[in-house]
């Protein structure tokens, strides 16, 4: 009987020797937990009480696993906006602090993924391994910290590269109503910036699902999603989502920024995001201001959209596209005039324009840029300073000559070449053009190269153009890439090439007995 007793003596001995080496090398510890208690529960908002140290955006932790970002800091209480759906809660249940302040990841492993607002993937292609982490809030960098804007962000489109001009640093925004085009220059820019080093940034905010999966399926098609992040935050989404989708978004680009590289992002739309801007504070009783929106929906899109620019340290830059929808071509509604004065230009969308064919639909006289020209390639500059000027008096003039009144000779042909300049600035989508070839199109027309081809054989004249300045003037197309000025005789040897390209259309047309 003795025998066993050893055995069993031993072996509590050791086990009590190991359960108190483990408690010398993990000491307990006391763990304080801040839990509060759910007063209210609304569309997309709680309020709660207890929770006494928590600090503003702080992430919460719901009692059914629902996340919470703190938004209302009263005396009593704390008015929270729910990132998930408010199915099973109620007055009663818990909610703790987590501490710490809401973040995303941030980092290359998100190039080329589709994330939610909060960075969780929605591509089924894995887990995102991020090595850090940024807060959705920071502050915009100061005034010394940036640097001028003095490089361009190429479109390819050639309405904007080459009247519109944007820079890498740039906030311009893109304004119409709906069904206008909007998002489809966004889309050709991000495909235009393939090969040239930038990464592109697309926030969907308020979007159809059927649209985003669109969008994506083109980004793919083009093979931009390889240099692309995509963050979504559908119309199907609780509103505070959509509401710190824009915030989630600038601060993954502000990771590749803050290390030298160049960021394009695209805010589609901020239209919607007012709008769940304004349900929330309307549901946690902010008061209401013009147009029942709060009167700091200013400061939302100010703050967000001045953490894009061009750092003077590292020369990394962020370019902002925010979107924007209007109603009825009602350019001075109250968000549209909030945000013009905060960007740095816009393009307009016209629906007039949209329904006659001229596509991008851009509205030359109430479209601008106010930094862009000078990051504008020298080129441009040279071929079509004034093409602006003399496309708004072309318009005019076209306006004038519906009356019937009869024209005189210069009048006409004033006419006949706008309208050949308007020919030249349609553009088809997914066809981003290289600076070279804008600047060659820009040229045969401004110099009059076009004027004896019929309007519908201007498209085919220009591809022949197109072809031959790549073919016989390779090393200009590169000084233009590289953003050198054109000399007389670079213009003059051009010129020659495209008017052989157009005789040579023409000689063919007549032999067909298709030209006059």
């Amino acid at each position: 009987m003795s025998e066993p007793n050893n055995t069993l003596k031993t072996a509590l001995d050791s086990t009590l020797r190991t359960f108190s080496g483990a408690l010398e090398e993990n000491p307990p510890g006391v763990q304080v937990h801040e839990i509060g208690t759910v007063l209210t529960v609304g569309d997309g908002i709680a309020v709660a009480q207890g929770l006494m140290n928590v600090q503003s955006e702080e992430l919460v932790l719901f009692d059914n696993g629902t996340l919470g970002m703190i938004f209302n800091l009263d005396a009593n209480s704390v008015g929270i906006i729910l990132l998930g759906g408010s199915g099973g809660l109620r007055s009663g249940s818990t909610v703790r602090r987590t501490g710490r302040v809401f973040d995303v990841p941030v980092g290359d492993a998100l190039i080329g993924r589709v994330v939610d607002a909060t960075g969780k993937p929605l591509d089924e292609k894995g887990k995102i391994r991020a090595r850090e982490r940024y807060a959705i809030e920071r502050d915009a960098p100061p005034i010394m910290a940036r640097s001028p804007v003095n490089e361009p962000l190429q479109t390819g489109i050639k309405v904007i590269d080459a009247l519109f001009p944007i820079g890498r640093g740039q906030r311009e925004l893109i304004v119409g109503d709906r069904q206008t085009g909007k998002t489809a220059i966004a889309l050709d820019t991000i495909i235009n910036q393939r090969d040239k080093d930038v990464i592109c940034i697309y926030c969907a905010i308020g979007q159809r699902n059927s649209a985003v999966a669109q969008f994506i399926a083109d980004l793919e098609k083009y093979d931009a999603l390889d240099y692309s992040i995509v963050v979504v935050a559908a119309g199907e989404d609780a509103a505070g989502l959509q509401y710190i989708a824009p915030y989630s978004a600038t601060s993954m680009g502000e990771y590749f920024m803050e290390n030298g590289r160049d960021v394009l992002i695209v805010y589609d739309d901020l239209t919607h995001h007012a709008r769940s801007y304004r349900e929330l504070s309307l549901l946690l009783r902010r008061p209401p201001g013009r147009e029942a929106f709060p009167g700091d929906i200013f400061y939302i899109h100010s703050r967000l959209l001045e953490r894009s620019t061009h750092l003077r340290e590292n020369g990394g830059s962020m370019t902002a596209l925010p979107i924007v929808a209007t109603e009825a071509q009602n350019i001075s509604a109250y968000i549209p005039t909030n945000i013009i004065s905060i960007t740095d230009g816009q393009i307009y969308l016209s629906p007039d324009l949209y329904q006659k064919g001229i596509l991008p639909a851009v509205e030359i006289g109430r479209s601008v840029s106010r930094v862009g020209g000078k990051a504008q390639l020298p080129a441009y500059r040279e071929v079509a300073g004034d093409l602006r000027l003399s496309y708004s008096q072309f318009e005019e003039l076209e306006t004038f000559s519906r009356f019937g009144t009869r024209l005189d000779e210069n009048t006409r042909k004033a006419i006949q070449r706008g309208q050949r300049v308007r020919e030249v600035l349609k553009q088809t989508q997914y066809k981003p053009l290289p600076a070279p070839e804008q600047i060659a199109s820009m040229l045969a027309v401004t110099e009059g190269v076009y004027d004896l081809i019929p309007l519908n054989d201007i498209r085919t004249a220009e591809a022949r153009v197109h072809e031959a300045i790549r073919e016989q003037h390779p090393e200009r197309c590169d000084s233009i890439d590289a953003g050198e000025s054109l000399s007389d005789e670079d213009i003059e040897s051009m010129l020659e090439t495209i008017r052989a390209a157009v005789e040579d259309l023409k000689d063919e047309k007549i032999s067909k007995g298709s030209l006059a």
